[in-house]
């Protein structure tokens, strides 16, 4: 079972869906950065500064399922667990729809640290996240 180590609450907006009146599918990558961003900040990180510090968080590679279609108006929630792999940092996160708890999305984002344009094991990150990886 996943053990999920944070979660946001969000509504899908009109201008979100395409003409099938359901949330276009680029529109759900979206949701999964900002859920990621926001973890960072509650974290302890900005991922802005982390920026201008020459610190970039990067995606690697996404996978996504689409299980069960949001439309306009629905609210839902983004829940993410990660897990460490070499240098990437791997989050797994899952949207569910608030109303019945069906599963929307099921998400794979595997991340890396590019630190003043190279590629590097962070030890920023690694002291950050210590307490929210699982072990597989």
């Amino acid at each position: 079972m996943e053990k999920y180590i944070y979660e946001l609450k969000m509504k899908v907006r009109d201008y979100e869906c395409d003409l099938q009146g359901i949330v276009n599918n680029a529109n759900y990558q979206h949701y999964l950065e900002h859920t990621r961003h926001e973890f960072l900040i509650s974290a302890g990180a900005d991922f802005a500064k982390l920026h201008t510090e020459g610190i970039d968080p990067v995606v690697a590679r996404i996978s996504m399922a689409f299980k069960t279609p949001l439309k306009s108006g629905d609210e839902f929630v983004c829940k993410l667990y990660m897990r460490k792999e070499g240098i990437k940092y791997v989050f797994y996160q899952d949207i569910f729809r608030a109303s019945d708890g069906k599963v929307s999305l099921k998400g794979v984002v595997e991340t890396v640290c590019v630190v003043n344009g190279r590629l590097t094991d962070s030890s920023l990150f690694d002291t950050l996240f210590a307490p929210y990886l699982q072990e597989e």
